[in-house]
């Protein structure tokens, strides 16, 4: 396992994020801080509930269309940003079988992605597994490089960045293409915003403890004593954005030590910490971004419903 990003890196990472987005106006948080143990597991939750649509939108485009991408790119070597389980990637493998040799698995939890890249390697002993523990928006020029690589990003995690921010990594992921590289990208849709805000705020309030479990990891790395029972969590759809925004509302006047960053933060009753952006996509945004990168996109999938998509994009 090649490992580019130690537990240092990211306990310096953490420090860092914390006292940039407790000290600014208005305070935010990354949402990379949520998945710990934790809260990978009520992630995991969430992708199972009703109101979150997302990740079984995608699988049904997968489904679908996983022959025809293997068609399409005849990739030999499968590298995965941000791999997580790695569920979803078991249908690209079967219908890559034909073409594929490696598969690199990027993640930033080097015992998960072990574990997880240990499991498709016993199931597929013919497929060279080479995990690699990196942050994907800092050590792209790092990755291995490959003969006809399908670079995958799927979940719609590219709505978690800024415009901006974007636009910059998918200009990254296309310095490190060859001529015959593709990117394989999950997108959401915009659509009904009482849809887009019921999947960010469920009813039975899982997406909420998940929101709050950043406070509980920041508790216990960075020695601070949030009462997370002390945030409401709030999901607001942006219509000027056209992004889901995801924050905690402090329920009353309350400060905040945050001990190794000997740091005191104050928060007023009702003052709102930001620590996720999601957003959606309309198929000519997503176009423009692509081409803003360098990339020409050259297939574009929905689920039956319209209301996820894949898109295949070539460097231009």
């Amino acid at each position: 396992m090649d490992q580019y990003l130690t537990a240092d890196d990211l306990a310096k990472t953490l420090r860092q994020d914390v006292r940039e987005g407790l000290t600014g106006t208005p305070k935010t948080l990354p949402p990379k801080w949520f998945y710990d143990e934790r809260g990978s597991a009520l992630f995991e939750e969430i992708t199972r509930l009703a109101e979150y649509y997302p990740t079984r939108r995608e699988r049904e485009i997968l489904v679908a269309r996983a022959p025809e991408i293997a068609a399409v790119t005849g990739a030999e070597t499968l590298l995965e940003l941000g791999a997580g389980s790695g569920e979803k990637t078991r249908l690209l493998l079967a219908a890559l079988s034909p073409t594929l040799r490696s598969y690199v698995p990027v993640d930033v939890s080097g015992d998960f992605l072990a574990e997880a890249a240990g499991q498709i390697a016993a199931d597929h002993p013919g497929l060279a597994v080479r995990p690699v523990v990196a942050d994907y928006e800092q050590h792209l020029r790092l990755l291995p490089a490959g003969e006809r690589r399908l670079v995958a990003f799927l979940g719609g995690t590219i709505g978690n960045m800024p415009p901006a921010t974007r636009v910059g990594f998918l200009g990254g992921v296309r310095a490190t293409m060859g001529a015959d590289d593709a990117l394989l990208l999950g997108a959401d849709l915009v659509k009904d915003e009482e849809r887009l805000v019921r999947a960010y705020d469920d009813a039975s309030g899982v997406t909420a403890e998940f929101n709050r479990n950043v406070l509980r990891v920041i508790n216990r790395e960075l020695g601070a004593d949030f009462v997370p029972e002390a945030f409401e969590h709030v999901a607001r759809w942006d219509a000027g954005e056209e992004w889901i925004e995801m924050r905690l509302r402090s329920t009353r006047d309350q400060t905040v030590r945050v001990g190794d960053l000997d740091l005191e933060v104050a928060f007023a009753a009702g003052e709102e910490m930001r620590t996720e952006i999601s957003a959606k996509f309309r198929p000519e945004r997503l176009e423009a971004e692509l081409d803003a990168a360098g990339l020409k996109l050259a297939e574009f999938w929905t689920d039956e419903a319209g209301d996820f998509s894949l898109s295949l994009a070539r460097p231009a």
